[in-house]
C-alpha cells in the first residue's frame, strides 16, 4: 500500500473508532504473535505447518491419548504463562475503558486481553486459565496446576476424584462455548463498527461474525499482514503489525 492510501486509511479508521457507538473488536493469533505466542496458520512458522492438528488437539486424542496433547500443549502453556500484553492489547484496553469498544471477541486462549485490563472479553475458543475434571466435572484456575506440568511434565488430575484436568481450551472435535457463542452473536448484531484485528477469518463458525455485523450495516475494519476472504465488503484495510497500527489508531483517537 502507497504511503498515500496508507496515510488516508489511517485518517478513515479513526474517523470511524471516534464515531463509534457500539464498537466490537475481532482479534485472532497475530495479535499475540508480537507477545511471543505462535500462530496456528502461518506460512513460516506456523503450528501446524509441524503438527496435524488432528492428531494432537483432537478431542479423540485427548481422550485416548492425553499424553500426546498435553505433550504438544506444554512448550505453548509455557509460552503463555510468560507471555506480556503488547502494544496492542493495551491500546484495545484503553479503546474500551474511553467507551470506543463495547466488547472484543478473541479467538485466542492466552488471557492477554484481560491482562491488559480489557474487561468485556469473549473468549469463543476457551481459555488456558481454568481446567475442568472430566470425572466429577470440577473447575480450577490453571495457575495451581501449570507449574508442575511444564516444569516436569505432570498432567493434571483433580485434588477430589483423580480425574485428569482438561484445559478449558476449545479442541477439535469440541463444540464452542454455547453461552459465549451467543453473546458473541448478539453484539456482532448490533455493533455499528467491527474491527478485526490479526485473525485470518479461516476457522468457521468465528469467521462468520464479520457478515452478522455487515448485516447490522455495521462498518469494517481491517487490521492484518494477510488477505482476507472479506476484504472485498471492508471500509478500511491497514495492511501490517497491528502492534504499531492499533496503538497509533487509539493514541490519535483519545487525543482530544
Amino acid at each position: 500500500m502507497p504511503p498515500s492510501e496508507l496515510k488516508q486509511a489511517f485518517k478513515q479508521a479513526v474517523m470511524l473508532v471516534k464515531g463509534t457507538h457500539q464498537g466490537v473488536t475481532l482479534t485472532g493469533a497475530g495479535i499475540s504473535t508480537p507477545s511471543g505466542i505462535p500462530d496456528f496458520r502461518s506460512k513460516e512458522s506456523g503450528l501446524w505447518k509441524r503438527y496435524d492438528p488432528k492428531e494432537v488437539v483432537s478431542l479423540s486424542t485427548f481422550r485416548y491419548k492425553p499424553e500426546v496433547f498435553f505433550n504438544w500443549l506444554r512448550p505453548l502453556a509455557h509460552n503463555i504463562i510468560e507471555a506480556q500484553p503488547n502494544p496492542a492489547h493495551i491500546a484495545l484496553a484503553q479503546l474500551e475503558n474511553s467507551g470506543y469498544v463495547n466488547t472484543i471477541i478473541t479467538q485466542n486462549i492466552d488471557g492477554l486481553h484481560q491482562k491488559a485490563g480489557s474487561q468485556q472479553v469473549l473468549e469463543v475458543h476457551g481459555t488456558l486459565r481454568t481446567l475442568t475434571c472430566i470425572r466429577c466435572y470440577k473447575n480450577y484456575n490453571s495457575e495451581y496446576f501449570f507449574e508442575p506440568f511444564i516444569e516436569q511434565g505432570i498432567i493434571p488430575h483433580c485434588p477430589e476424584c483423580k480425574g485428569i484436568l482438561k484445559p478449558d481450551a476449545i479442541l477439535y472435535e469440541e463444540q464452542l462455548p454455547v453461552k459465549t457463542w451467543i453473546k458473541a452473536v448478539t453484539v456482532c448484531k448490533k455493533c455499528d463498527l467491527m474491527i478485526i484485528a490479526g485473525s485470518s477469518l479461516e476457522v468457521l463458525p468465528v469467521a462468520g461474525l464479520p457478515i452478522r455485523a455487515l448485516e447490522n450495516g455495521a462498518s469494517l475494519v481491517m487490521i492484518n499482514k494477510s488477505p482476507t476472504y472479506l476484504d472485498i465488503r471492508a471500509d478500511v484495510i491497514l495492511r501490517g503489525d497491528v502492534a504499531q497500527i492499533l496503538p497509533e489508531i487509539a493514541a490519535e483517537v483519545l487525543r482530544d
